[in-house]
């Protein structure tokens, strides 16, 4: 299952990096975008919106003061759900998300994985 990571971290102690792992250690296919260019694990963490092909996953690792900015390209891109990590909660992108059909999980990413409920 194709995920994208929206606020990777190459820091070890972020939730954001340990999902990529996890994610990783699953069988998923991994994309990943943060402020600035890196790679994590073999990933290349891209620093612009690129539109990716078939996203089924979107998992978030940023607040929702900065989500608006990523409002359109985040319905470009039509994934089947969008997940918001504990601190990403936002109401306001969840009507957005509704109005667009498309599914989301306030949930943690992690905790999904390991229960196999991802």
């Amino acid at each position: 299952m194709n995920t994208l990571i929206i606020g990777a971290s190459n820091k070890p102690q972020r939730y954001a990096y340990k999902a990529l792992h996890l994610l990783q250690s699953n069988g998923h296919k991994v994309y990943a975008l943060a402020k600035r260019e890196m790679e994590i694990s073999g990933v290349k963490v891209y620093n612009d919106m690129r539109l990716f092909k078939d996203i089924h996953t979107i998992t978030l690792y940023i607040s929702a003061k900065f989500q608006p900015e990523y409002y359109d390209y985040i319905l470009e891109l039509k994934p089947n759900r969008v997940i918001f990590n504990p601190g990403t909660e936002n109401p306001e992108f969840y009507s957005i998300l509704d109005k667009n059909g498309i599914n989301y999980e306030i949930a943690c990413t992690l905790v999904m994985l390991h229960t196999k409920q991802y």
